[in-house]
């Protein structure tokens, strides 16, 4: 995954924890929301990336998704070069 992208979810649960730390210096508190939870958050956007990637070009190159993509697929089968 480009870097660039990894330092910008790194800035995006930095914020998260900046929030954390001013909801605390007002009294507020969610067990939930803990720096645990941040952190873990942040890995499952890092892992989102490659899958939403990956899914994109599934969904892209998969001849049974689009209507073009079948018309191809027939006309490929048609003049016996699938």
């Amino acid at each position: 995954m480009d870097d660039k992208l990894k330092q910008y979810f790194a800035l995006f649960g930095g914020w998260l924890s900046a929030i954390l730390l001013f909801l605390g210096t007002l009294g507020l508190s969610f067990e939930w929301f803990n720096q645990e939870s941040i952190d873990a958050f942040v890995v499952v956007l890092i892992a989102s990336v490659p899958f939403i990637v990956v899914m994109y070009g599934v969904w892209k190159n998969s001849y049974r998704l689009s209507n073009k993509a079948k018309r191809q697929e027939e006309e490929l089968k048609r003049k016996g070069l699938k």
